[in-house]
């Protein structure tokens, strides 16, 4: 288990790093298409088949999940409700499944308004991989997410810690490693 933990901060670690590079920069610059309205609630792009521009009511017409977990600063019960990561990843065309060789060396930066970002690879996201259930979240305990949260949430219930569930979500980017 300590192995385990190690292994995965170095990872965390590489992939910082290689998010910080020049290289980054330019993938990180690929054009949203052209009919994106400006009230998009989320972007995905970068090493993508199909750049989206999602809004609101393109979320809410999706498969949908809802989850709860126990808040772990005050223990108290929480129910998110939005489309699985691993849906919006489909649409996008970013590979999966039995494809899963061509995507093991990438991985997403979930970006938030205020400039937050997280890392997560892209297999954890994918169920055939991995049982993370990764969510973005629109509702939270049944109403919309509040101004200092939403209008989105990436919400990775199976975390102990909540350091990578970000908040005001906006953009998720896909990076390959290597090609």
């Amino acid at each position: 288990m300590r192995r385990l933990r190690r292994t995965w901060t170095i990872f965390s670690f590489l992939v910082l790093l290689v998010a910080s590079s020049g290289n980054f920069a330019a993938r990180a610059q690929t054009s949203p298409p052209a009919n994106a309205s400006t009230g998009a609630a989320l972007t995905i792009s970068g090493d993508v088949e199909k750049p989206l521009v999602l809004s609101l009511d393109d979320l809410r017409h999706m498969p949908r999940k809802t989850f709860s977990l126990k808040n772990p600063h005050d223990g108290n019960q929480e129910t998110y409700e939005g489309v699985p990561l691993a849906e919006l990843l489909k649409r996008a065309g970013v590979p999966r499944g039995g494809q899963m060789r061509a995507a093991a060396s990438a991985y997403i930066v979930a970006e938030a308004k205020d400039g937050f970002r997280a890392v997560l690879s892209v297999a954890e996201a994918d169920p055939d991989f991995a049982d993370s259930e990764i969510l973005v979240a629109d509702t939270f305990n049944g109403a919309a997410l509040g101004e200092n949260d939403g209008p989105l949430r990436l919400v990775l219930p199976h975390e102990h810690k909540a350091s990578r569930s970000v908040r005001m979500l906006h953009s998720l980017t896909v990076v390959s490693v290597s090609k």
